[in-house]
């Protein structure tokens, strides 16, 4: 047999590749037809032009049961690899549902396992794109081990890399567990699908009636569950996010945030911020229209903005340094912490701290929501999670009273006590255990009771108490905030304050972890 030659052997490496990546599209046309893009096309569009490096293309699986053997799967139905996105390294995978469903066997799981290892060596972070029908039945419990290796990785990663999801199909059964375990979890309406039992399973266990939609869509898990981050209309728009996110992140634990260059300048007044929250703490206001005020350009990228809406998180950038945000949201619940919310928070706080984010924290809380459900729902220890949270943190930690800040959850919100390097507060600030009304009850109880008008007894001493407490100047008087500034200088004050702790560094105890209170 006469030896190949160069080019044979190139045309047939072009005639392997070219079926691999199914270059006349027969597979993937069916993926268009459901309205979703195919793997490599999502890989394409997430990354720059040009720059995806694939590995691990001609793996295939072995397995032979159940007539496995006689099937062609095709990169074994996942896409993995490295590329960029605006320039910075990335590791990326995609799982390809037109092979077998996407459907993970032993081979498809170390694919991904090789390249979380890849991405915890070189120090990026990783982009995982799930479209899957679950584990391959045909391989049984290799499936599984499978399964395993994956999610130990994802916890090894956890605080050395971003890890993002972005579900793009079903996602079901032990799958879920991965994304659960990533730092953020992207949705796209009536395509992502997430849920740890499928509805034809609960109506036989359960006899609840409920459709795939109602179970693990992604208004589901945005709104209610609180599993996914982002949810968004179509693909093209959630993978412009997912860039817009790494903007504000470094690529792992031991770098800072990049710096996001602007030409707002630092001194900037804003004179509207003076009417923008009233001095009345019982009238409601939008707290998102306070950061777009502050922050550079007027650009605020929140995270969760469906879930838990009492408390507002994402980031910004003040004087071009990347800034987690944690405000409670007068507009819903008047701001109040409550189970969801605390677990919002906390989780926020924590991933910025892993990653050398400094947090800016905005403090208008009335306190912990009483009832009967929150605390047996564990209020206690839900609440207690923000409170480790923040105590936990050694990035730069800001904190901004803006109107009240009452009780438990004035604690909760990142008060000295807690380790906030630079507290302030507004003139119209009310530190106190409690509002006013609620204070005169118990202290002047006996007086109001035994008053000829124990209604204008009340008035009168309501007005008392808030001559003391409905201010900012009993806290300040103590040292509890370092001081009481005009609303319109706050963006000046704040970038002040993160030049100055920017280099903040703050001895840890030597421990293995501490244990949070999940």
């Amino acid at each position: 047999m006469p030896l190949k030659t160069i080019t044979n052997l190139i045309n047939e490496l072009k005639d392997k590749e070219d079926f691999i990546k199914d270059k006349e599209g027969i597979r993937h046309s069916k993926q268009h037809q459901k309205g979703k893009f195919f793997a490599r096309e999502r890989i394409a569009k997430v990354l720059d032009k040009d720059s995806f490096q694939e590995i691990d293309m001609f793996v295939k699986h072995y397995s032979t049961n159940f007539g496995l053997e006689k099937k062609i799967i095709p990169a074994d139905g996942i896409n993995t690899g490295f590329g960029t996105i605006n320039g910075r390294k990335v590791f990326i995978y995609a799982q390809d549902f037109s092979v077998l469903g996407g459907s993970l066997g032993e081979m498809h799981a170390l694919k991904i396992q090789k390249i979380q290892d890849m991405a915890i060596k070189a120090g990026v972070p990783i982009i995982c794109m799930n479209d899957s029908g679950g584990a391959r039945i045909q391989e049984g419990v290799s499936s599984l081990h499978g399964y395993g290796g994956i999610f130990y990785r994802n916890v090894k990663a956890s605080g050395i890399i971003p890890q993002i999801s972005v579900i793009l199909g079903p996602c079901a059964g032990g799958a879920v567990y991965s994304p659960a375990l990533t730092d953020f979890v992207f949705m796209v309406n009536k395509i992502s699908q997430m849920y740890i039992t499928g509805p034809k399973v609960i109506k036989a266990v359960t006899g609840e009636d409920i459709n795939n939609e109602e179970l693990g869509g992604a208004i589901t898990h945005n709104t209610i569950s609180g599993n996914g981050h982002f949810v968004f209309p179509d693909e093209s728009t959630c993978f412009q996010a997912i860039k817009e996110l790494l903007r504000y992140l470094p690529s792992n634990c031991y770098e800072k945030p990049p710096y996001l260059y602007t030409d707002d300048p630092k001194d900037r007044k804003d004179m509207i911020l003076r009417k923008i929250v009233p001095t009345n703490n019982k009238k409601a206001y939008d707290v998102r229209d306070v950061i777009e005020i502050i922050a550079d350009e007027g650009i605020f990228f929140e995270v969760q903005p469906y879930y838990a809406q009492n408390v507002v998180i994402g980031f910004a950038s003040f004087g071009g340094y990347s800034t987690g945000i944690v405000a409670n949201q007068p507009k819903i619940l008047a701001g109040v912490l409550d189970i969801n919310s605390s677990d919002k928070a906390a989780r926020f706080i924590r991933f910025c701290d892993a990653f050398n984010i400094p947090l800016l924290t905005l403090v208008d809380v009335p306190g912990f929501l009483p009832g009967k459900d929150q605390e047996f729902g564990g209020i206690i220890r839900h609440g207690a999670k923000i409170i480790y949270a923040y105590s936990e943190a050694s990035v730069p930690k800001l904190t901004v009273t803006l109107r009240k800040s009452y009780g438990g959850a004035y604690i909760g919100m990142c008060c000295k006590d807690l380790g906030s390097d630079w507290s302030v507060a507004w003139p119209q600030a009310e530190i106190a255990v409690m509002g006013s009304q609620g204070a005169a009850n118990i202290i002047f109880r006996r007086e109001i009771k035994g008053a000829d008008n124990p209604e204008q007894k009340m008035r009168e001493k309501i007005a008392e108490y808030e001559a003391q407490f409905s201010n900012p100047y009993e806290a300040a008087k103590r040292g509890y905030i370092d001081g009481i500034i005009r609303p319109e200088y706050t963006r000046k004050s704040i970038i002040e304050a993160l030049e100055m702790f920017r280099n903040k560094r703050e001895p840890q105890l030597n421990k293995k972890h501490g244990n949070m209170p999940l």
